[in-house]
């Protein structure tokens, strides 16, 4: 089932990045925050209050040595994972 109302963020810009922050203040009740790239560098930043809705991309963790012991917060989803939360979402918004 589409949501027609919520958007999907996809976010690929490191904490520090001006993009997140935006990204951070667009998110609505019911948005999905999905972290690839170097977006995924935030699970390990102290002091950044992530939404509850988070989720990072498995294979850009594991390529930043992001063991699940190192991060906080954050459901891992697996390229599978990543379709199927883009095919649940008519809004996409990349950041």
């Amino acid at each position: 089932m589409t949501d027609t109302t919520a958007a999907l963020h996809i976010l690929n810009k490191h904490p520090d990045h001006p993009r997140f922050g935006a990204c951070l203040d667009a998110m609505a009740p019911g948005d999905i925050l999905l972290l690839i790239e170097n977006g995924v560098l935030a699970l390990v930043e102290t002091g950044l209050q992530l939404p509850e809705a988070t989720h990072a991309l498995k294979a850009d963790c594991d390529a930043r040595g992001l063991g699940t012991q190192s991060r906080k917060g954050g459901k891992e989803v697996d390229y599978t994972g990543m379709i199927t939360l883009t095919d649940r979402f008519s809004r996409l918004i990349s950041w």
